[in-house]
C-alpha cells in the first residue's frame, strides 16, 4: 500500500488475537502499523508485534527491494510496537536507530541494551534529514506511555501519530471507524486528556493532508471529523446528548426498573443505551458513558456495599477522569438500601458532576412509589 510516492505501509494484521492488552474484546482482530520512506536515506518507522516478526521483515525486503534501510525510528515502546527491534537491529546491524531518551532507557528494560552505539537521540523539535523528507519529531508524554514521539514529514504533510488516531480492527475488515475508535480511546488512552489536548495543539500548528497511526487506517479525507472527535473525547465533552443505564440485578428486580426507565425515556424520544454490567463488554458501557451526556448507574446493595460488577464499572469511570456529566441513581435493598450512598462516596472525586434531584428507591420490587420516582427520574432527565 502506497500512502505517498515515497511512503509505504509495511504493517500486518492481526485476526489470531482474542482480548488487546490482555482485556479487550477485538473481534475484527487488530493492525500493527510500520512504514517505510524511501528516499536517498530510507527510514522504517516502527516495529510491529512479536508474533509477526517474520512477516514484518519480509515486507521490508519487499517495500526496500533488497536494499538495506539507513533508520528505524521508534515512536513509542509498548511490545505491540517494538517487540521487533531486536531482530531488525540484528539483520541491519547499521542501520541507526532513532528514538528519545526514555525510549532508549526502556529498550535497556526489555533488550538488555540501549544500542548506545549506533542510536539517535531525539526530542522535541529535532529533525531527521531523509533527503526530499525532512521529519520533525514533536514529543508526546503520556499520550499514553511517558517516552511517546510522533513526527511530521513536511514535504508530503504526513503526522506519524504513534498510538494517537489508533483504533480496534484489522485494517482488512470494514467497519465504522467512530466505534472502534472510540472505544480504543477511551478504554486505552483516555485517562490522559490533558496531553491529548496538548499534543493537539502542537499539531494545530502543522499543514497536515495524511495521518498514519500505529493501529487502525490511515486517515486522508475529512481529517477535520477525526481531529473534532479526538478534540472531544479528550476534552471529557459528551460527543452526543443520551442517556447510557448501567444496571446489575441479582433476581431481576432492578432490571426490571432500569428497562421501565428506558421505556419511559425512548417514549418521550431520548436516545438510550442500556447495559447489564454482568453481561457485557464492559469496555463498550465505558464508551457509552463517555459518549452520551447522561448517566443512571442501577444496582442492588450487597453486603453492605454495591454489586461487584458496578464497583468494578465505576472503577473504569473515575479511572479515566470522567467528568462534566449528570448522574442520576436506582438503589435496591430489601431491608437495608445503601447503594446510592457507596455510589455517590466512590463518585465524589469527580470533576463537574450534576447529580439528579429526583432518585429512586426500590425495597425489594417496584411498587407504585418507586413507579412514580422513576416517571420523575425521567421527566427531570429530559429537562
Amino acid at each position: 500500500m502506497f500512502i505517498s510516492e515515497d511512503i509505504k505501509y509495511i504493517g500486518v494484521n492481526d485476526h489470531a488475537i482474542d482480548l488487546f492488552e490482555g482485556q479487550y474484546d477485538v473481534p475484527n482482530g487488530m493492525s500493527y502499523n510500520s512504514y517505510a520512506i524511501i528516499d536517498e536515506k530510507i527510514a522504517i518507522l516502527d516495529s510491529v508485534d512479536k508474533s509477526f516478526g517474520d512477516e514484518w521483515l519480509a515486507n521490508i525486503d519487499s517495500a526496500l527491494s533488497g536494499k538495506a534501510p539507513d533508520y528505524l525510528v521508534v515512536h513509542h515502546m509498548e511490545p505491540d510496537h517494538s517487540a521487533n527491534i531486536t531482530s531488525f537491529a540484528n539483520k541491519y546491524p547499521d542501520t541507526k536507530i532513532v528514538s528519545s531518551a526514555k525510549a532508549f532507557a526502556m529498550m535497556k528494560s526489555f533488550f538488555g541494551t540501549d544500542y548506545a552505539d549506533r542510536r539517535i537521540v531525539v526530542g522535541e523539535g529535532a529533525t531527521l534529514e531523509l533527503g526530499r523528507h525532512t521529519l520533525t519529531f514533536l514529543t508526546a508524554p503520556m499520550v499514553h506511555w511517558p517516552e511517546v514521539i510522533v513526527s511530521y514529514d513536511s514535504l508530503d504533510r504526513v503526522l506519524f501519530s504513534a498510538d494517537g488516531f489508533g483504533k480496534f480492527g484489522a485494517l482488512d475488515v470494514d467497519e465504522d471507524w467512530a466505534c472502534e475508535a472510540r472505544r480504543y480511546y477511551i478504554g486505552i488512552v483516555g485517562k490522559y486528556g490533558a496531553q491529548v489536548q496538548a499534543l493537539l495543539k502542537k499539531a494545530a500548528g502543522l499543514d497536515i493532508k495524511t495521518i498514519c497511526p500505529l493501529h487502525g487506517p490511515v486517515l486522508k479525507e475529512d481529517l477535520g471529523y477525526y481531529i473534532g472527535l479526538y478534540d472531544t473525547w479528550s476534552s471529557y465533552r459528551p460527543e452526543e446528548e443520551g442517556v447510557t443505564i448501567a444496571y446489575t440485578s441479582v433476581y431481576g428486580n432492578t432490571k426490571a426498573a432500569a428497562e421501565l426507565l428506558c421505556e419511559k425515556l425512548r417514549a418521550k424520544g431520548v436516545k438510550v443505551a442500556i447495559w447489564d454490567l454482568a453481561r457485557c463488554d464492559m469496555a463498550e458501557v465505558v464508551e457509552d458513558a463517555f459518549r452520551y451526556s447522561k448517566l443512571v448507574l442501577a444496582t442492588t446493595t450487597y453486603n453492605g456495599d454495591v454489586f461487584p460488577y458496578m464497583r468494578e464499572f465505576i472503577n473504569h469511570l473515575t479511572e479515566r477522569g470522567y467528568k462534566e456529566r449528570t448522574i442520576g441513581f436506582i438503589e435496591n435493598g430489601s431491608w437495608a438500601p445503601m447503594a446510592t450512598k457507596v455510589m455517590r462516596g466512590m463518585l465524589e472525586g469527580l470533576k463537574g458532576i450534576t447529580y439528579t434531584e429526583a432518585n429512586v428507591k426500590i425495597t425489594s420490587a417496584l411498587d407504585e412509589r418507586s413507579i412514580g420516582e422513576i416517571e420523575a427520574l425521567a421527566d427531570e432527565i429530559c429537562k
